[in-house]
């Protein structure tokens, strides 16, 4: 784990999944995510961090009594359509095409691999 607790949210995400390296790869290559840290254990990521934008998003793999746990996040971008595009091409499934929302927001979903959902959103 990274040393700089200035750089923690109030809420950081933390992410069980059965395949934490595929979920790694889907979130540096649909949002651009970089890695921070990976600790492993053989194989398995025990414990990693990425950032994505200005927020931290700590991922594990599931193992034992640490089951998979789905989630769902809301990602705030400045593009919607092209992070859309780019999640999808990452393999996520579409949970929603970009729309317009009446409450101001431009949004979309998808799953990934590991069943996050994840709202992709700007204000209009």
């Amino acid at each position: 784990m990274a040393d700089d607790m200035s750089t923690y949210r109030t809420v950081t995400p933390y992410l069980v999944v059965g395949d934490a390296d595929a979920e790694i790869t889907f979130l540096k290559t649909a949002f651009d995510a970089r890695e921070r840290s990976c600790e492993r254990d053989g194989n398995r990521v025990r414990h990693a961090e990425v950032e994505i934008g200005d927020s931290i998003v700590m991922v594990g793999e599931s193992a034992g009594e640490w089951k998979p746990l789905p989630s769902a996040l809301y990602l705030w971008v400045p593009d919607v359509d092209a992070t859309y595009a780019r999640a999808v091409d990452a393999g996520a499934t579409s949970q929603s095409a970009p729309e317009d929302k009446p409450y101001g927001h431009r949004s979309a979903g998808v799953v990934d691999r590991n069943q996050i959902t994840w709202w992709i959103a700007s204000p209009i």
